[in-house]
Formats: C-alpha cells, sequence, structure tokens
C-alpha cells in the first residue's frame, strides 16, 4: 500500500491519514486525532499572495512534523491532522494547548506586517468518542468547529463531552467549580480554562 503525499506541505495525505487511524483502531489501540487550520487564512493569501500562503503551510507542516513525528499529515487546504497514538483525551488536549502556544506568534512564519498567526484546533479520542474511523474524523471536526464558533485561536473537544480535565492535573472541586461557572455563563469549559492561563501568563509577563 503506498502512502501518498501532498506535494506542496510533502507531509502525508487524507487518505494516508485514514490508513493510519484504521491500523491503530482495529488493533484496539487508544488513539487521540487532532484537526487543525490556520485562523484567516484567506486573509493571508488576499494580504500578501498565494507565495506567501504557501510558505506559511509549508511552515506549519515543519512545526507539526517536528513536534509529532511520523504522525502529521496534510488534511485539505490550511487544515492539518495530527495522529496522537496512546494519548487520552485529556494528554491529547494539553499537548495540542501546548502547540496551539508554540504557533501562536512564532517568529518562523515572518509575515510582513508582523501580524501573529493563530491556530484553531479540534480533538477526539478513540474508543471514548468513537467507534471507527470515520466516526473519529467527525468527531475531531464537529470538535474543531466548535472551537470556531467559540472564537479561533483555542482547542476544543466534541461538543458533548463535558469536559477534559478530569485527570490528576486538577482538584474534582476545581473542576466541578469551572462547570458551575460555565453553566452560568452558558460557555463551554474548555475556552474558559484557556481564559484563565492566560490571565495567569499575563500576570507574570510570560511570553
Amino acid at each position: 500500500m503506498t502512502t501518498q503525499a501532498d506535494t506542496l506541505s510533502d507531509l502525508p495525505n487524507r487518505n494516508a491519514l485514514n490508513q493510519a487511524l484504521k491500523q491503530q483502531i482495529e488493533a484496539g489501540n487508544p488513539v487521540a486525532l487532532a484537526l487543525l487550520d490556520i485562523d484567516s487564512f484567506s486573509e493571508v493569501n488576499l494580504d500578501f499572495g498565494q507565495s506567501t500562503g504557501d510558505a506559511v503551510l509549508r511552515t506549519l507542516a515543519g512545526i507539526l512534523s517536528a513536534q509529532q513525528p511520523g504522525q502529521a499529515y496534510h488534511f485539505s487546504g490550511d487544515e492539518f491532522a495530527l495522529v496522537l497514538p496512546a494519548h487520552s483525551l485529556e494528554q491529547a488536549f494539553l499537548r495540542m494547548e501546548g502547540l496551539r502556544q508554540l504557533v501562536y506568534g512564532n517568529e518562523r512564519f515572518a509575515l510582513a506586517d508582523g501580524r501573529k498567526l493563530a491556530i484553531t484546533i479540534g480533538v477526539a479520542q478513540f474508543p471514548r468518542d468513537a467507534k471507527d474511523t470515520r466516526g473519529l474524523v467527525q468527531a475531531a471536526d464537529a470538535a474543531l468547529a466548535s472551537a470556531k464558533e467559540s472564537g479561533r485561536n483555542q482547542v476544543s473537544l466534541p461538543p458533548n463531552e463535558e469536559m477534559v480535565m478530569k485527570s490528576c492535573y486538577y482538584a474534582a472541586s476545581s473542576v466541578r467549580r469551572l462547570k458551575l461557572l460555565a453553566e452560568r455563563l452558558g460557555r463551554k469549559e474548555s475556552p474558559l480554562l484557556r481564559e484563565a492561563l492566560d490571565d495567569l501568563f499575563r500576570k507574570y509577563d510570560v511570553p
């Protein structure tokens, strides 16, 4: 079976992604999938031209390959995918939040007007969110759409996921308080958590 690569990004394409996911799922291995795209990418093409847009795509592809060697894929257009074998949903969320921070304002993109490039990410996990390859892709895509609706430049989970941080990172009481706050504000929990982290970084002047 031949793995096809996208000629622009030099990453494996969507068919290769499906094959990789199918292999993990059929083996019964836990695997997370992250779908991401570049915020306002059409404006980059419009303001600087397609050659700059292509350079941005290649740069992002290089960052993704470095972060997840052999598991980065060009999904379509300005949309990419990362396969995260043996990751829980919580682990995948935290890793993708780190990636989002790495990309935001990364000097490697070097846009002429100094604007910061940002990405939006949706994360889903087998077997928690889906039972097959198609379902996992759909769940990650739904998470990506949810993140876009919430304002972009963030990581989100499938809309039916109650909370990402049910792990040792947070006390149960904190999780309950965050859930109550989200319900009171009519917002999702993961954007509120990101907002709190951003406030913390600003407080201690962390770039």
